[in-house]
């Protein structure tokens, strides 16, 4: 397979009127990404070298994504929709260039699994003309059904037109091809349009090629992988089937879920093994976890590195920029952004550090705060290794605190503090016998006056 050459046409020219959306239906992401960058990665996956994006409704938005998930794609403009034949045509340039084999596949499928992508082309490698992916969904009413003839495919019959005995049939059309190179061209430049739509539609190759005495055979993939997405509760589900296989996945190799169903991963996350992962957690784009962390509950992180042996959590927030060296911790209701914190070294409760470095085996008091940002810009905060931050504590930046510095609790510091000192920013404590009786006394006093 690795020594035949290969393109994917995916057709995502629809308009998606019924995700009743600005946005273009396939643009929708899956865990974070678009649903078609999920069709392109399986063709990736399944040995496709080049992709040939069919586009329509918002193309200027679909050409902008398809930078992002896959660069050296060619688009081609559907300009009016006359059918499936007519939108693999649109890709006629690319086509023609001479592949072994042609993926063609639709960007509202994004469960599509690699190895059902492999097979269809094993089969094109081994002789056959036209390979159509097949189906068996729990209830057949409403999808065409492939009619085979002694191992090979005669036909794709719609429910409309299938007789009684063809609608007893559950291998259905999931919609997805594979063609030979060789023969592409010529077998989707005789599909005609003398149906009551007037449409070219990309199923009646499989007659054509019949009729020229080519091979055309049916391959199997699962219910999900044949599963279109049409509107916001078909794609919560394909969500929720994508999330399940994650899972099933991350628990496979090694990292333990308390609930799995509680837990949502984002298409890139990165997770070692002896990972432990409490309930309710959400792992957004960019992070890479290494192995033996603990994910306590609750907790919410994008964009993070999260080193060997650290904990986070419960209830804590890590930003993009987030780096948390080996056994580093960051504690319940603590936020994290564009810092570093180096081994060993303790967030453990609400607390802020952003734009910053906490050293190695510094420890940040409750209630710390690098006040990072002026209303116009952002400055850093540099915490020296074993340096103690005592609690409710606020560190102005740009400002340096020395390795093996104490800070006093309640402090607000302004200035740059040396190694080894002690640094307090308060003011002195003034204490008044009785003043606070004469306080309650006047206020008692006027808010009775009030209600008069």
């Amino acid at each position: 397979m690795s020594q035949r050459s290969c393109l994917s046409v995916i057709l995502a020219a629809g308009e998606g009127t019924r995700m009743k959306s600005a946005l273009p239906k396939v643009l929708h992401p899956i865990a974070g990404l678009p649903m078609v960058a999920h069709v392109a990665k399986a063709a990736e996956a399944a040995g496709s070298g080049d992709l040939a994006l069919v586009i329509g409704h918002g193309a200027d938005e679909m050409r902008k994504a398809a930078q992002k998930f896959a660069p050296n794609a060619e688009t081609f403009v559907q300009e009016t929709r006359l059918g499936t034949a007519h939108a693999v045509l649109a890709a006629r340039a690319a086509i023609s260039k001479g592949y072994d084999d042609i993926l063609v596949m639709f960007g509202d499928t994004p469960l599509i699994e690699p190895e059902a992508l492999a097979v269809a082309r094993q089969k094109l490698a081994e002789g056959a003309a036209v390979v159509v992916v097949g189906f068996r969904p729990p209830n057949p009413t409403g999808y065409g059904r492939l009619i085979e003839k002694g191992g090979r495919l005669v036909a794709i019959r719609e429910e409309k037109d299938c007789s009684d005995e063809e609608k007893k049939i559950c291998f259905c059309n999931a919609g997805m091809m594979a063609v030979a190179g060789r023969s592409a061209l010529e077998l989707l430049d005789k599909v005609g349009n003398a149906n009551a739509k007037g449409e070219f539609y990309l199923t009646d190759i499989v007659e054509i090629a019949g009729a020229k005495a080519l091979d055309v055979v049916a391959t199997e993939a699962s219910f999900e992988s044949a599963l279109g997405i049409n509107n916001r509760a078909e794609l919560a589900e394909a969500e929720g089937i994508w999330q399940a296989r994650r899972r099933r996945e991350a628990m496979l190799a090694g990292v333990t879920l308390i609930a799995p169903e509680t837990v949502y991963f984002s298409h890139d996350t990165e997770i070692g093994a002896d990972t432990v992962v409490e309930p309710n957690v959400w792992f957004g784009l960019g992070v890479k976890i290494s192995t033996g962390a603990t994910i306590h509950a609750f907790s919410h992180m994008t964009g993070a590195t999260i080193a060997e042996n650290c904990e986070v959590g419960p209830f804590a927030r890590l930003r993009p920029g987030t780096d948390l060296r080996k056994k580093a911790k960051v504690g319940n209701f603590c936020e994290v952004k564009q810092a570093t914190v180096e081994e060993g070294a303790k967030v453990n409760h609400l607390t802020y550090i952003g734009d910053a470095r906490v050293g190695a085996a510094a420890n940040i008091g409750a209630g710390t705060i690098t006040c990072n940002y002026d209303g116009y810009s952002k400055f850093f905060t540099d915490i020296g290794e074993g340096a103690f931050v005592g609690s409710n504590s606020s560190l102005v930046a740009p400002i340096t605190i020395g390795k093996g510095s104490y800070i006093a609790s309640g402090s607000v510091l302004t200035e740059s503090v040396p190694d080894d000192a002690l640094a307090f920013g308060r003011a002195r404590q003034k204490t008044i016998p009785g003043k606070g009786k004469e306080i309650r006394e006047r206020f008692a006093s006027a808010a009775a006056a009030r209600k008069k």
